[in-house]
């Protein structure tokens, strides 16, 4: 799978402003079929999250999952999130103007499935958290 490819996909969800079924399904059966492998492809799967309209549950639960796996089991050492790695994740999730109600489950659930998470992590997550609601939308902004 090309960036290009996933990233010309991504335009084309957010230019129609929602993620369809269709769009969830070629993401993860043709340009993603085993799942995140690089940084590059989740930094783009966070951002189409924080930009489209209309946000999908089903596409939310794909993505917390997929960056669990690629940040706990994908990066080296194996179960453990590192410093460097924690401060990827929490710049990517956050944007610069706080997670979205799916970028504070994935921090959330990467410090919950590691074995030990860098203090970087654990800190923005449980921040995070404490700004989500039970009413929360997957994919709208949280307050800062």
């Amino acid at each position: 799978m090309s960036n290009a490819s996933l990233q010309d996909s991504c335009n084309r969800i957010v230019a129609a402003g929602c993620i369809t079924a269709a769009d969830l399904a070629f993401l993860t059966g043709e340009l993603l079929p085993d799942g995140l492998v690089t940084r590059d492809e989740a930094d783009l799967l966070i951002a189409l999250d924080r930009a489209v309209a209309q946000p999908n549950a089903a596409f939310a639960d794909f993505l917390v999952a997929a960056v669990v796996d690629l940040a706990v089991w994908g990066e080296r050492p194996t179960g453990y999130v590192n410093a460097e790695t924690a401060r990827w994740l929490a710049a990517s999730i956050g944007a610069g103007t706080g997670p979205t109600a799916t970028g504070a489950r994935i921090a959330v659930e990467v410090v919950r499935e590691s074995q030990s998470a860098d203090e970087t992590l654990i800190a923005f997550a449980l921040a995070a958290n404490r700004r989500t609601s039970t009413d929360e939308v997957p994919g709208t902004l949280l307050a800062a």
